[in-house]
């Protein structure tokens, strides 16, 4: 099986995305979902998160949510509000944020190269969720949440795709936090052979958001016997790397860990230049940090002494292994941030008025601002077939649910 292979959608009928297109199901609560699908029958929530169907009450992970989206999926096929195309097709899906358009194409992406890492990964998943997402696809019979993925530098694989977004788009959406969506189906054979043959060129891609989702369908995959080719892949759009948005995620610490505010500038000071600030700090490099602390932004620069080298492994080089390294750890004792109460995260699109709010309120103590990761160190780290740190990226635009389905059959 090459890298990737054309499929046949399971997609919005014309004209029906608008009512369908729905934020992914792991950026909402269950609360949030319900409020979000309320007077919106098509909405793809009714598939994602199906448990505000239910009663609230009820477990996320209850049969019966899964057997809920079964049934709601069915209701759209039924319909004819979702249709699925008749032959195998790839999709160009655009996403424009805030004025920038990153274009990527929708495909069926190989499990095998997934197993043997030419697809490569850079995070940790919990069975937890891996779980939620297997009983999902099971229930549905379907990939419904696309995984995102980067490829490096290919120009042709570029031109191909604008080439085949220059026309009207099949699908063109504005949702409500301002993200536009377009889909242009190629069903072209030349092109889909072109497109099949660089991307097959490819030495690698790198999962960016979906790793989930991805390790569910290997799982699916195995226990039917991957015995077709459509259960041999996994729904997944793929983007160049260059036009990814990582944005920076963020720290707070509930308490000082027994220091004063004071005893904790100057605790940093033997590893940091530390220079208080009129205006919230938006670091510019990967050895700089805003922290919001008693009233005042401060900016931290670490040290020569304690920066990383340029050589060596590339985790070492990211802003949060820094961070941790020289503060969280050694000064607030967290050495396992997935399960230690006293730490926090803020990610993307929130901004840092939300860090000083959290301080300010008096619900966390200090608050850390961290240069975004860079598309190059994540792809450097999973080359050297590393793990980020927890909670290191958060990508911007995310992909709707909604857009493009994988049906297994």
């Amino acid at each position: 099986m090459t890298l990737i292979q054309p499929f046949r959608a399971l997609r919005p009928a014309p004209g029906r995305a608008a009512e369908i297109l729905a934020p992914p199901y792991d950026v909402l609560s269950s609360a949030e979902a319900r409020a979000r699908a309320a007077g919106k029958p098509w909405s793809f929530l009714h598939i994602s998160k199906p448990e505000i169907d239910l009663d609230p009450a009820i477990d996320p992970h209850d049969p019966a949510v899964y057997a809920k989206a079964a049934e709601n999926l069915g209701r759209l096929i039924a319909a004819g509000v979702m249709i699925r195309d008749p032959k195998p097709c790839y999709y160009v899906y655009r996403l424009t944020w805030r004025g920038r358009p990153q274009t990527g194409l929708a495909v069926a992406a190989s499990l095998a190269d997934y197993a043997s890492n030419r697809i490569r990964k850079h995070e940790l998943t919990t069975p937890v969720k891996e779980d939620d997402r297997v009983h999902q696809i099971e229930a549905v019979n379907a990939q419904t949440g696309p995984v995102m993925i980067a490829y490096p530098a290919a120009p042709d694989i570029d031109a191909m795709l604008a080439r085949a977004a220059a026309g009207a788009a099949a699908v063109d959406v504005t949702a409500d936090d301002g993200v536009r969506h377009q889909l242009w189906p190629i069903d072209d054979d030349t092109t889909i052979a072109a497109l099949t043959r660089a991307a097959d060129a490819l030495p690698a891609i790198y999962i960016a958001d979906g790793h989930h989702r991805s390790a569910a369908a290997l799982r699916v995959a195995q226990a039917r016997g991957a015995g077709t080719a459509q259960h041999g892949a996994f729904l997944a759009v793929l983007f160049p790397h260059h036009e990814m948005t990582i944005l920076d995620y963020n720290r707070l610490l509930r308490d000082l860990n027994g220091r004063s505010p004071d005893q904790l500038i100057a605790e940093l000071r033997r590893r940091f230049s530390v220079a208080a600030s009129d205006q919230p700090v938006r670091p510019a490099g990967s050895g700089e940090f805003g922290m919001f602390l008693d009233r005042t932004w401060y900016r931290l620069t670490i040290r020569t002494e304690f920066a990383p080298g340029t050589g060596g492994d590339p985790i070492d080089r990211l802003p949060i292994t820094i961070l941790t390294r020289n503060v969280i750890e050694p000064l607030f004792g967290v050495t396992d941030p997935r399960t230690d109460k006293r730490i926090d995260f803020v990610g993307g699109a929130r901004g840092l008025g939300e860090l000083a709010q959290r301080v300010a309120s008096g619900e966390m103590a200090v608050a850390f601002a961290l240069y975004p990761t860079q598309m190059p160190d994540l792809m450097a780290v999973a080359d050297a077939g590393g793990i980020m740190p927890p909670k290191s990226t958060w990508f911007e635009p995310k992909l709707a649910d909604g857009m493009v389905n994988h049906v297994l059959d």
